[in-house]
């Protein structure tokens, strides 16, 4: 008796088994991931995100046809028309990729509660309070650091060759939003960790993806004196311009080195497989998903290429991986408020680091940033203690819009 008694709960424990894997994988079957793109294959911003995509469902083992596509998507109402048409497809997740796109994504989250809607560069997800709203970014500013000390690397290389060179590199920037602004400033100190009297020149283009403006932009650097520039856009138009010009290049979102294979030094970007990962998985197994995220370098999600041998400075790679330690443990903090000053303007332009406050020195002692976005980004939080800048620890989203001593903006408009 004791005998098919055991035999019988083993086959029902067998048999419920089978039917949790069973369930797990209809829901596989039936999953489908949607991705709101702002342009297409072209963009090295977009591009980025689709590579992402296609490791993430590799990964998962998903279909061609479990994963859908809307290309070149414009920040209007285009993008709730597309997540809606995504909706009707049978999405259960759907990922919109530029910060335009999001006030239309949680207008279709509101409308569309049984679908999982997230989004990447957002600030609202914590404010919102929606349960199928969620915002992602990574703290990419280590990785724009990471690729400054490669930068500061080769310029000390090139001022050690030739002692006419001048310690002055460009930047290539999109807008003056806090992204942008987070980026090139951390960029900017990973250069000035290794060559301390470098200033920098910013020239920004009011578009996301412009070639030719972005090549127009870097030739404008290059004609300013510029010997090293780096950008924060999507297209090959400065990576292009400095190849003609033969000027040393920091490239964002992949390597340029079969276009560009004698000035392209280096790259940064997000690695977004993680999350996109996450968020398929969480929704198969019914989990929730983070309401705002950020990927970091031990997630795998803050990455750099390979180093260019033919462009880098001697000894590039052991440095790197020697300050990536170090942000990983803790012990070097980006914007460490020792390492750069700030000027608050007092009369003319009562927005520029209107939210700072430094002491006689000009050292960043407190700092309202906008964590919980309204319309006139008020600051609310401050994120200056331990003697650094917290950023993306309130928010996933950079918050960090100061202007800081040694750069240089040409064609601002705040």
């Amino acid at each position: 008796m004791k005998k098919i008694l055991a035999l019988t709960l083993a086959v029902l424990m067998l048999a419920s088994v089978a039917v949790v894997f069973s369930s797990c994988g209809d829901a596989g079957d039936d999953f489908k991931l949607g991705v709101i793109l702002l342009h297409d294959e072209k963009s090295t911003y977009d591009l980025n995100f689709i590579e992402a995509v296609e490791r993430a469902a590799e990964a998962l083992g998903l279909e061609e046809d479990q994963v859908i596509y809307k290309k070149n998507i414009p920040e209007g109402n285009e993008c709730y028309d597309a997540a809606a048409d995504l909706v009707d497809q049978g999405c259960d997740v759907i990922f919109a990729d530029s910060f335009g796109h999001e006030s239309y994504i949680v207008k279709a989250a509101k409308e569309f509660p049984e679908v999982q809607f997230c989004h990447a560069t957002g600030t609202t997800a914590h404010t919102e309070g929606l349960d199928n709203f969620h915002n992602a970014f990574a703290s990419i500013y280590e990785g724009r650091y990471l690729a400054g000390v490669a930068a500061g690397l080769k310029l000390k290389e090139m001022m050690e060759a030739d002692n006419t060179i001048k310690p002055v590199i460009g930047y290539v920037g999109a807008f003056t939003y806090a992204e942008v602004i987070s980026g090139y400033t951390s960029y900017y100190l990973g250069v000035k960790s290794i060559v301390p009297e470098v200033t920098m020149k910013v020239q920004f283009t009011g578009s996301w993806y412009n070639e030719g403006w972005e090549r127009d932009a870097a030739n404008v650097l290059i004609q300013e004196g510029c010997v090293l520039i780096s950008q924060h856009a999507d297209s090959m138009g400065a990576p292009s311009a400095c190849e003609i010009k033969l000027i040393p290049n920091v490239s964002y979102n992949g390597s340029t080195i079969e276009s560009c294979p004698n000035t392209f030094i280096v790259s940064s970007k997000i690695d977004w497989t993680p999350y996109f990962k996450l968020i398929c998985e969480n929704t198969m197994n019914g989990e929730a998903i983070p309401t705002d995220w950020t990927g970091t370098i031990e997630t795998g999600s803050v990455a750099l290429t390979d180093v260019n041998g033919n462009v880098a400075a001697e000894g590039t790679q052991t440095t790197l991986d020697a300050v990536k330690a170090e942000l990983v443990a803790g012990t070097r903090k980006v914007f460490d408020t020792d390492t750069f000053t700030v000027t608050v303007v007092k009369e003319g332009d009562d927005k520029l680091n209107a939210n700072a406050t430094v002491d006689e020195n000009g050292k960043l002692t407190a700092y309202l940033a906008d964590v919980d976005t309204d319309e006139a980004f008020t600051g609310d939080t401050n994120v200056v203690s331990d003697g650094y800048f917290h950023e993306s620890e309130n928010r996933s989203a950079p918050y960090f819009d100061i202007q800081i001593d040694g750069i240089e903006l040409l064609n601002a408009k705040f």
